[in-house]
């Protein structure tokens, strides 16, 4: 309900981009484009900047791709502000993709709209759209400030929208973004690379039209996300059978985890180094076993669950302060207490341990929890008294002295 405290307005910005249609003429393929509809989600620009120029003009130089990249971008333009005509006939047909209904809610971004969703008024009437735009696919607006609203304008790299931060400790599937992220991502693997490599469009030829969404169904589950794959499509028992009998050998295995790499660059999927460590130890692992399920007499094991990975050796993205990261003025030394003063743990003890030593020590126990310090106190003060930290420096003898202190004192919270 906040709409109603902060003045919020379904109104169109009069100063909004034009509703004009653009036609950027190529020898193969003639490329239609609509400023007023375009969210600015740059997958056209970040993926194919050789035809789509971000920031200068012409927009588009059809000469620039090969068609059935130029195609690949237009389809996947969530916008819909893209289309193409061969010959003078706008191919809206062959853009348009049939999907089934979803709502995607993108990072820091719009509510991206496919299968068809239709979109009405207050008054039940269709929503009007601008020349061109595509009925099957569209962008909504999240943050409120678009200019040509319900439509995204892309207004919310301009005002700095962004979602509330994940979860302190968020597993695989919360990090990369969910089943977006991985349909998108699997949908581009599938559609972009599989179809041009000799060693694996002859093993996937027959795959089912839903066999992309199977795959990040299972990748989902994998990682951390909701149980979709056990639930809907056999589990674990089933996508062994897939392998079975199937003769994968070392180079497809290897080619497959390649591209599939690729795919997540594309896709935009987070690229840090901890996610990326994660992401490509589970494809290696995965990828191997499917090797070894698809040789000649080979029995699996039955009744295993869908496996769950998690970051490597606990590397999680709070783990490290990345070099590039604005550097965090030093918090100001922790009050000791007096001679006299009883040491508690939430007083005294737990302001003596930065984030910085929490975050690296979370593998083995959290420096923050009265729990773990307890657990751990006598291991904890040998290290600190042996100078093995934290890693950036040692302690003060007096802080060694207020931590021997509380362990002496019975820990008290």
């Amino acid at each position: 309900g906040s709409h109603a405290q902060t003045g919020f307005t379904g109104a169109k910005d009069p100063k909004r981009v034009a509703d004009r249609r653009d036609t950027y003429r190529g020898l193969q393929v003639t490329i239609l484009d609509n400023r007023g509809i375009c969210a600015h989600s740059g997958f056209c620009t970040d993926r194919l900047s050789t035809a789509f120029h971000a920031g200068s003009e012409p927009f588009v130089t059809p000469s620039g791709a090969r068609l059935d990249d130029l195609v690949s971008a237009v389809r996947s333009c969530p916008s819909g502000a893209l289309s193409y005509a061969i010959d003078g006939t706008e191919a809206r047909d062959q853009v348009d993709q049939d999907r089934p209904p979803a709502i995607e809610v993108s990072k820091d971004g719009p509510y991206r709209i496919t299968g068809g969703i239709p979109l009405t008024d207050g008054h039940g009437e269709p929503e009007a759209r601008n020349t061109g735009a595509s009925l099957e696919h569209y962008s909504l607006c999240r943050c409120g400030q678009s200019q040509n609203k319900p439509f995204c304008s892309g207004m919310h790299w301009y005002v700095n929208f962004a979602d509330p931060p994940p979860p302190e400790d968020p597993n695989l599937f919360q990090w990369v973004g969910g089943l977006p992220a991985l349909r998108r991502m699997t949908r581009l693997f599938y559609a972009k690379y599989v179809p041009e490599e000799p060693l694996l469009a002859p093993l996937f030829a027959n795959m089912s039209p839903d066999h992309p969404e199977r795959v990040a169904a299972w990748l989902g589950e994998v990682f951390g996300g909701p149980k979709i794959y056990t639930e809907r499509h056999g589990g674990y028992p089933h996508m062994i059978s897939q392998h079975l009998g199937k003769g994968i050998t070392e180079p497809m295995r290897a080619r497959w985890a390649a591209l599939i790499q690729k795919a997540a660059d594309d896709a935009g999927v987070p690229a840090d180094a901890e996610f990326r460590a994660a992401f490509v130890a589970y494809i290696e692992w995965g990828s191997r076993i499917a090797v070894e399920n698809s040789s000649s007499g080979a029995k699996p094991p039955e009744g295993l669950p869908v496996p769950r990975w998690w970051w490597v050796c606990d590397a999680t993205p709070a783990a490290r302060v990345s070099a590039l990261a604005p550097q965090e003025e030093e918090p100001p030394p922790p009050p000791l207490p007096a001679q006299d003063e009883p040491v508690s743990f939430a007083a005294h003890i737990k302001p003596l341990f930065r984030s910085r030593d929490r975050n690296s020590m979370k593998f083995v126990f959290d420096l923050w929890s009265h729990d773990d310090v307890c657990r751990h106190g006598e291991a904890i003060i040998a290290r600190l008294r042996a100078g093995s930290m934290p890693c950036d420096g040692v302690w003060p003898d007096e802080w060694i002295a207020v931590l021997q202190r509380w362990l002496d004192s019975g820990m008290p919270e």
